[in-house]
């Protein structure tokens, strides 16, 4: 499992709880965006949902409930992005990483 560095923002100030990160219970609106953030890095890494969950379960402690509700909202407001994603996601590293105008066989594409 690929290891997800979480950077922790600078202007954070204390919440009653005792905590620095944006939390569901202080700043909702706040939390949402780290979650969204945290989310396009796992996105970055080609993680799929699942694979983001437990990540950000295991080094973020953000509930997957909430990493699934997040994510669920932005397959909704970017359905097309996330089809694209998907696809993309299926194919060999090696397939990503060719120059854009290489052929599977080796010969370059000329216009």
């Amino acid at each position: 499992m690929r290891r997800l560095q979480i950077h922790k923002p600078s202007c954070l100030h204390f919440h009653p709880h005792g905590h620095k990160l944006p939390c569901l219970d202080c700043n909702p609106q706040g939390f949402i965006r780290m979650v969204h953030h945290l989310i396009e890095r796992c996105i970055v890494f080609r993680m799929g949902r699942d694979e983001c969950m437990r990540t950000l379960a295991k080094h973020a402690n953000i509930s997957p409930l909430v990493t699934f509700t997040v994510w669920d909202e932005l397959l909704k407001e970017n359905k097309v992005f996330f089809e694209a994603y998907s696809r993309r996601r299926m194919l060999p590293s090696n397939v990503l990483n060719r120059h854009p105008q290489e052929t599977s066989n080796g010969r370059t594409w000329r216009r």
